[in-house]
């Protein structure tokens, strides 16, 4: 697939996606919004891609914030769409059932941070900064940021970070919960990839139904919650990798999941 904003490589089971707009330290405009949701969207119906990264092209920013140039100019009805059709693209990537990680190389404000929150773990570079700075244009953060950071931070860091504007370093976003890890700039492309591959190897079923149970069973009551863990349970009870699992464990053997 050929994107004009995006870079696309396959390492194994994992794929690869760069958000390629560096002069613009990898803003969101409309069009990049598009082509994420069609790039993850076509991975998510590839059943040899197992894992996904997810990056910012250049040494600057992971993603900076959504495209200013289009925001200054947008109309009430424009500004609507234009939160709902990057509020889309995040779902899409949130809800994907194959886990994304965002590597974190330097900026994700505003619509960068809330397209990292989207992925279901984050690894970012002792020189990264993260915040919601929305504040500070006079709106807020519209592509789902006032919802995921009160889901992963609790709503007093989450009122903090949005209404303030404020940014944090990598070492606060780790304190915060907003990253799962933190590394050395020249050692974050190996220590995600390595994550990347440790998951590629695991059982896709068993895989999607941890993320669909966290995810989605996580926005409902208890009891429903429940219910997505049992169904998904019992879906990995019915493949061929379920049986290589626990037949490898009772032969002391390393599994070799084949995705079936």
């Amino acid at each position: 697939m050929a994107f004009e904003n995006l870079l696309i490589e396959n390492l194994g089971a994992v794929r690869r996606i760069t958000v390629n707009r560096p002069d613009k330290l990898n803003a969101l405009n409309a069009q990049t919004l598009g082509e994420l949701a069609e790039a993850f969207s076509a991975a998510g119906r590839d059943p040899s891609v197992r894992v996904l990264i997810l990056r910012g092209a250049g040494e600057k920013a992971f993603v900076a914030g959504a495209d200013i140039s289009e925001l200054a100019v947008v109309t009430p009805v424009e500004a609507r769409d234009f939160a709902r059709h990057g509020q889309h693209t995040m779902r899409v990537v949130e809800t994907l059932g194959k886990p994304v990680i965002a590597q974190i190389n330097g900026y994700a404000l505003g619509g960068g941070m809330e397209l990292a929150l989207a992925c279901h773990l984050r690894i970012a570079s002792s020189k990264a900064r993260l915040g919601q700075p929305e504040i500070n244009l006079g709106v807020l953060p519209g592509f789902g940021g006032t919802q995921r950071l009160l889901r992963v931070t609790g709503r007093g860091v989450a009122l903090e970070l949005c209404l303030t504007g404020a940014q944090v370093d990598a070492t606060r976003a780790y304190e915060l919960n907003l990253v799962n890890r933190v590394v050395a700039p020249e050692e974050l492309e190996q220590v995600t990839l390595a994550l990347a591959e440790q998951l590629a190897a695991s059982a896709p079923e068993g895989l999607r139904g941890i993320l669909d149970a966290v995810v989605l069973g996580g926005e409902a009551d208890l009891v429903t919650g429940l219910d997505y863990e049992a169904q998904a349970f019992a879906t990995c009870a019915a493949t061929e990798d379920m049986r290589e699992g626990t037949r490898a464990f009772l032969e002391r053997r390393k599994a070799v999941f084949a995705g079936k």
